[in-house]
């Protein structure tokens, strides 16, 4: 405790001369910048197909404080022959290095990995075709033609005026189904129906839904491996129910619990996320994780041929059956998907994934999700939120204290990614947005907006 005279003292010196000088980001974090630039400028250059200038002005603007200021300062450089993008940090070590591959987007290397041994693409990338799907709405792009009533124009329209929703919020893309119909669409200059942006954690609920296509058991111990070694391991009493509902217990020392070891700085999944300890009992606390997605998703992993480990397959087991052809779930350098956030996707891809949900799983006439599972994902069970939405599995559950319906719920993530879908009103609203630092946009409201826009 200061003795009156020190506090004095203290009081004595200007304001300015008290605050922390500012430190120069260690060897770490410019990695982790770096890590961030090049997986960032991978992605959208070569999955949404948007230049580095316009990336610079969006995507890497008003990103995490911490690594803002860094990442400006880095050079990267785009090779155009190998499908990657490579961003320099330490004179002693490697750039990062982030590369594409077709149907799998980006993958970024370990801080420190260098070029040996890593085959990268040879000679122009092979893309596939960036237009419109001829199959008929909603397996393609043919026969949408929205006609939306005035009020609906005036609703979509306002939510790209950076005010109505929040302020200094920056709209890039929303669509709007009724009844499977598209009622309103529209886009920021920049952007477009084929033009894909991160998901970030609407790639949670995705989990979720993929969780259900695999027919796991969600009242049973998850199968980690390396909590299984040993008989005594208290981590073995974790359900994947736990892990869908963010009620796993494990430790977290970052709100959301940070994971920026594995999403910029290429730490592999299973090298990161098993190491957690309890902190809590399981199914005792709600605690938003990236962590619990993670386990949830890494516990799909199936032995197959010869000892080889299979990873579940979102392309084939639901992007293609819904007709999300620019779809990509990006995995670590070890294969394995980093399902909490690193998906890009389209507003319309987005808006057909929300339908599928709205139809309890059941797309084209063919049951693809378990029955019941839809009801899952979208009931409370166990410790809820201190305030707002609930949680179910996955999903955030909305109503009457949002302004809602009962029964509303949706995928939300970071920068303002929004999959609303409220079945009452037979409604689907897609908001993508690139929304930078503190600036937030109120779905709950402009949600209740297009269901009285009629």
């Amino acid at each position: 405790m200061r003795s009156a005279a020190s506090l004095a003292l203290l009081l004595a010196v200007p304001a300015a001369a008290q605050q922390v000088a500012p430190t120069e980001p260690t060897s770490y974090q410019r990695a982790i910048a770096a890590g961030y630039k090049a997986l960032t400028l991978c992605s959208g250059i070569f999955t949404a197909r948007r230049t580095e200038k316009q990336i610079e002005a969006d995507e890497l603007r008003g990103i995490y404080p911490e690594y803002e200021a860094t990442v400006r300062t880095l050079d990267a450089f785009v090779d155009h022959g190998t499908t990657g993008v490579s961003v320099g940090f330490d004179a002693a070590l490697p750039a990062r290095r982030a590369n594409w591959g077709p149907s799998k987007g980006c993958v970024l290397q370990p801080i420190g990995a260098d070029d040996r041994g890593i085959m990268w693409n040879h000679g122009p990338p092979e893309f596939r075709p960036f237009a419109a799907d001829p199959r008929p709405w909603p397996m393609g792009d043919a026969g949408i033609a929205p006609r939306p009533s005035a009020a609906m124009f005036r609703a979509v329209a306002s939510a790209f005026d950076h005010q109505t929703y929040g302020v200094g919020s920056e709209t890039v893309g929303v669509i709007v189904l009724r009844d499977g119909k598209v009622v309103g669409e529209r886009y920021r200059d920049g952007f477009g129906p084929f033009t894909a942006n991160r998901t970030w954690s609407v790639a949670k609920s995705i989990a979720g839904t993929l969780v259900g296509i695999e027919r796991a058991d969600v009242t049973k111990p998850v199968a980690i491996e390396q909590w299984n070694r040993d008989a005594g391991d208290p981590r073995s009493a974790i359900k994947l129910d736990h892990l869908l509902r963010m009620a796993s217990g494990l430790h977290g020392d970052t709100a959301g619990n940070r994971t920026d070891a594995v999403y910029f700085g290429g730490t592999a999944i299973e090298e990161s996320v098993t190491a957690l300890s309890l902190e809590a009992v399981p199914g005792t606390r709600f605690r938003y994780a990236n962590n619990d997605i993670l386990l949830a998703v890494l516990s799909l992993r199936k032995p197959g041929p010869l000892g080889v480990v299979l990873r579940a397959g979102l392309p084939s087991r639901l992007f293609a059956p819904l007709g999300m052809a620019h779809s990509v779930a990006e995995t670590d350098w070890r294969g394995d998907y980093i399902l909490s956030s690193q998906v890009w996707s389209t507003a319309r891809d987005l808006a057909r994934l929300g339908q599928f949900w709205l139809h309890d799983g059941v797309w084209q006439g063919k049951r693809i999700l378990p029955e019941g599972w839809m009801r899952y994902m979208t009931t409370p069970s166990g410790p809820q939120p201190a305030s707002g939405p609930g949680y179910g599995a996955t999903l955030w559950l909305f109503g009457p204290a949002q302004g809602l319906p009962a029964g509303s719920y949706a995928a939300q993530g970071n920068r303002g990614q929004y999959v609303m879908v409220i079945p009452s009103e037979r409604l689907v609203i897609v908001r993508r947005g690139e929304d930078p630092g503190r600036a937030r946009f109120d779905i709950a409201r402009f949600a209740a907006d297009v269901i009285a826009a009629r």
